[in-house]
């Protein structure tokens, strides 16, 4: 298993929140200044705070790595950070309009649970987007795939299908399920990142091919930027409109 108190400096020195992401999640959920928004696996707190800097709404983020939640703490602006287990929310029923998770899903065991969870603080007609990525994606990741051709079965089989996803999702409760895929264009012009392992999946091979690809990695760089696409898959449900008896999100 990995240990992300130990990969926190790593992430937060390598790892932002792309745009495309960002405006995905802004456009799938119709946020206010009134709204409140909940991430699930916030890490270092990348995601959130750009809803917050973009929105203005009332932000919360969890996570289980306290390390993590540290540096997301250090540029926190208005953003609460706690730690917490995303299959057993310390939220009330109805807190919450957005509920969203970025490359967090194949990180949790109960995945059933976080859905359900996930339902639960939702108020009536909020949404659920989970980031998550396919095999399709896994395959044509820029350079994870081209350098470290070994993290592809590890992800594969790491990461649910989209049929699982939908099947958790529906016995949660959740309705209007749908997918979209978000593309980032992407220019690399060093390898800290890989070279300091800031993505769980480079702590997953042997050593020996990690040292192979970073070797061959370094040298393309050499000759100037690599560029790319990197890719999301968004995965989205709603939860049914408030009728009789249903307490509409606070």
């Amino acid at each position: 298993m990995v240990n992300y108190d130990g990969l926190a400096r790593e992430y937060a020195q390598h790892r932002g929140a792309l745009p495309a992401v960002t405006e995905a999640l802004l456009e799938g959920s119709s946020l206010s200044r009134d709204s409140r928004v909940l991430e699930l696996g916030c890490g270092t707190g990348n995601y959130i705070r750009a809803i917050n800097d973009a929105v203005g709404c009332a932000c919360w983020g969890i996570d289980r790595s306290e390390d993590m939640l540290g540096h997301a703490r250090l540029r926190a602006g208005d953003v609460a950070f706690a730690r917490g287990d995303a299959t057993q929310l310390d939220f009330a029923d109805g807190s919450f309009d957005l509920v969203f998770s970025v490359d967090v899903i194949h990180h949790i065991d109960a995945k059933a649970n976080f859905y359900k969870q996930a339902y639960r603080v939702l108020g009536p007609g909020g949404r659920l987007c989970t980031m998550t990525h396919s095999e399709e994606l896994i395959r044509v990741s820029p350079l994870l795939s081209r350098y470290f051709p070994e993290t592809v079965p590890v992800n594969i089989a790491r990461y649910p299908t989209v049929d699982a996803h939908r099947e958790w999702m529906t016995r949660a409760g959740f309705r209007e399920f749908s997918k979209t895929v978000v593309s980032q264009p992407v220019s690399v012009t060093d390898s800290g990142c890989y070279a300091s392992k800031a993505d769980s999946t480079l702590h997953m091979i042997p050593q020996d091919a990690f040292e192979r690809g970073l070797t061959r990695l370094e040298r393309d760089l050499a000759s100037g930027p690599i560029t790319g696409l990197r890719r999301y898959l968004g995965l989205w449900g709603t939860k049914a409109a408030a009728g009789p008896g249903t307490r509409a999100p606070r």
